[in-house]
């Protein structure tokens, strides 16, 4: 999971506080990237704020064990490198 986050966000928040969100789709939010659109709803049902770091990771965790890594397949190049 450490090598999907370097890949994906790498932090939670830009320089000037503001959640770091995807260059290619806004909607992704954080270290994970996790996205609004498909798991806003879900993180919050959980408890879970995809806006703190602490969430961002909990939720990605919970995420992750149930769907294992397919959730960050458009950067698995990335993190399958030097595998």
């Amino acid at each position: 999971m450490l090598r999907i986050a370097n890949c994906e966000g790498k932090a939670q928040f830009n320089p000037d506080g503001s959640v770091l969100r995807g260059r290619i789709n806004p909607k992704d939010v954080g270290i994970f990237q996790v996205n609004e659109r498909w798991h806003l709803v879900d993180s919050k049902k959980l408890g879970m704020n995809i806006y703190t770091v602490e969430g961002n990771i909990e939720y990605s965790m919970w995420l992750a064990s149930k769907q294992g890594l397919k959730p960050w397949s458009a950067s698995k190049n990335c993190w399958t490198q030097n595998v």
